[in-house]
């Protein structure tokens, strides 16, 4: 006796460029705090959704009192985190106007 067996199942053809699914826009910004002092040296990384912990994380520093990071410290980079957003409108560089350069 001859079984006859079922052809098998063939696999769909996978295509040769997978469907692409857009990210949504993500801002890839990341704003550099940093501050030298004597042989310390403090570097904040934050993103503008994280300006508040980046505030709370200058606070934190200033209150502990093995770093040399003062509360004076806190507060000129603390204004430097709040007025970001309101420079970056500014350009990045500016190119002298032609009214700028002594002739």
């Amino acid at each position: 006796m001859i079984a006859s067996l079922a052809p098998l199942a063939t696999p769909a053809p996978i295509p040769a460029h997978p469907a692409r699914t857009e990210a949504p826009a993500v801002n890839d910004d990341i704003n550099v705090l940093a501050l030298v002092k004597g042989k310390e040296r403090y570097i904040f990384l934050y993103d503008d959704s994280q300006k508040a912990e980046a505030l709370r994380m200058l606070g934190r520093h200033a209150a502990n009192p093995e770093l040399s990071f003062s509360w004076y410290d806190a507060a000129v980079l603390g204004k430097k985190i709040r007025h970001e957003g309101s420079s970056r409108s500014n350009a990045r560089f500016t190119v002298p106007q032609s009214s700028d350069i002594d002739e």
